[in-house]
């Protein structure tokens, strides 16, 4: 066990930029005067020991904070000095021990992925602009996400199925780290698990590709090749993906600390807040306040810094 990791009070701040920072040195850890040691000044204004500083990456780092504070506390300093330092980085403070998890649930579109699929449907039948509103409305959490949900499919009826995949093939396209993050979690035995409010046809293959163990979604109801513009079965929303994250970590035996979980819309947010680490993803306004956690600058690998690996360390 490391002197670190034995403290019986600690906190981890987590500093990550964006890979095109790398070479900068903008977290170089001994700069003088530089962005590390006057975050590291300031977290010693809360801490009862030395804080010491542990490299990750040449774009990320960890300031390991001997004290008792409230990590929201730590993090909203940490989070102004960034800020009046016009620094694109992003910051994670939690309690040191238990930051490495073993469950991790995720939502798929702009979140795992860059797209709405929903919104690429539409644009086959030449509603993208129509069901794109509905679709950012809904996320932002000012209208109820299941009769969202089923006005917007109710628009697709006629559309073929096959067009599913030439939105695969031509349209999709995974957020910078996704694969990496799943892999990587899952080479040290975390269970990882896709859910989202989009449909089967997408979480399927979208799962497969970034290597999730297993992946819930709604069904769309298909007759004779085309869509009915209908929803088979309950509508997987808000209370769902929480319940998901419930049931899992109960069939894995695991206290809630152990969970981390990721997402961008208001239909993510009961989800974020049951999990020990809930993290908004380039999120809508409401959800990046509510969220313990949240990416604005960087790309999914932060979520493993945050968890303390290494970049040498990452599954590609």
């Amino acid at each position: 066990m490391s002197p670190a990791s034995s403290l019986p009070e600690a906190s981890v701040a987590t500093l990550a930029a964006s890979p095109a920072q790398a070479a900068t040195g903008l977290l170089a850890p001994e700069a003088p005067g530089g962005l590390v040691p006057r975050l590291q000044k300031l977290a010693a204004s809360f801490a009862s020991g030395p804080v010491s500083v542990a490299p990750l990456s040449p774009r990320a780092v960890d300031l390991v904070i001997p004290t008792a504070a409230p990590a929201e506390l730590v993090e909203g300093q940490l989070r102004a000095l960034l800020g009046e330092a016009g620094a694109p980085v992003d910051v994670i403070v939690q309690p040191l021990r238990g930051r490495r998890k073993q469950l991790f649930l995720a939502d798929m579109d702009s979140t795992m992925i860059g797209q709405e699929c929903i919104d690429e449907l539409a644009d086959f039948v030449g509603l993208k602009e129509q069901v794109s509103a509905i679709t950012e409305r809904a996320m932002r959490g000012e209208l109820a996400f299941e009769p969202a949900l089923r006005e917007r499919v109710s628009l697709l009826r006629d559309l073929e199925l096959a067009v599913v995949d030439r939105i695969i093939a031509e349209r999709l396209t995974l957020n910078p780290g996704a694969r990496e993050l799943v892999m990587t979690m899952r080479a040290n035995g975390a269970h990882t698990c896709l859910v989202s409010g989009g449909f089967t046809v997408f979480t399927g293959p979208v799962s497969e590709k970034i290597g999730f163990h297993e992946h819930h979604s709604n069904v769309l109801e298909v007759v004779d090749g085309k869509l009915t513009g209908r929803v088979s079965g309950p509508v997987l929303g808000r209370e769902a993906k929480l319940a998901t994250l419930v049931r899992l970590r109960e069939q894995l035996g695991l206290p809630p600390e152990a969970v981390m979980a990721v997402g961008d819309g208001a239909n993510d947010l009961d989800m974020l807040l049951e999990a020990g680490l809930g993290v908004a993803y380039y999120a809508k306004p409401a959800v990046a306040a509510a969220a313990r956690a949240r990416i604005e600058h960087t790309d999914l690998t932060t979520l493993l810094f945050a968890q303390g690996y290494r970049e040498e360390e990452f599954v590609r």
